[in-house]
């Protein structure tokens, strides 16, 4: 089986090939079916990352999400600690370009959210199976994280992300449902 890096850099390939305007319109099918999921319409606070190029455009999910008066938690990572905390954000000036172009929350002009109040967290990754694994971005941060989170775990991903097996380790921490731009993966009914 190919090595996790070797599978993380063939995707960020593939993906990174793909034009804005199919980007666009997949990202869109991809938020008309998250927002018809009941993970969506019951959660008040909402775990998500801000996205770039050529992942799933979240921006449109966290204007969304105000819209519908819902709390919206953004990560902030701890590379010393390869840690990570959510914090509720009330707009976009309350991010920082951090390392690599990141953008996470001002720590000082936001709110810390506690895991147990986020009923929704939309966890990132490359690769996807059907079972809910994931091969993320190699940092370990939402494996940490998710470790004793009680909430829905969804991920988003364009169909091409979706592959037959994921290479898994014991620590890795599957999610529920894998919203894709052509279908809705249930992970919690096992094959």
């Amino acid at each position: 089986m190919k090595e996790k890096s070797v599978l993380r850099d063939e995707m960020k390939k593939k993906l990174g090939g793909m034009d804005r305007s199919s980007h666009a319109a997949k990202s869109k099918d991809i938020h008309d079916k998250l927002f018809a999921s009941k993970e969506w319409q019951h959660a008040q606070a909402i775990g998500v990352t801000i996205s770039r190029f050529p992942e799933v455009d979240t921006e449109a999910i966290i204007m969304r999400a105000w819209e519908e008066e819902k709390r919206v938690a953004v990560p902030k990572c701890y590379p010393s600690t390869k840690s990570m905390e959510f914090y509720f954000l009330e707009n976009l000036n309350q991010l920082e370009s951090v390392y690599f172009g990141l953008k996470e929350p001002i720590v000082k002009e936001v709110e810390l959210c506690p895991k147990d109040k986020l009923e929704l967290v939309l966890v990132p990754g490359l690769i996807f199976d059907e079972e809910g694994y994931r091969i993320g971005f190699g940092g370990g941060y939402y494996d940490r994280y998710l470790v004793g989170y009680t909430g829905s775990k969804v991920s988003l991903a364009f169909s091409q992300q979706l592959v037959k097996k994921v290479p898994t380790d014991y620590y890795d921490i599957p999610v529920h449902k894998i919203v894709t731009n052509e279908v809705v993966y249930d992970c919690t009914i096992r094959k």
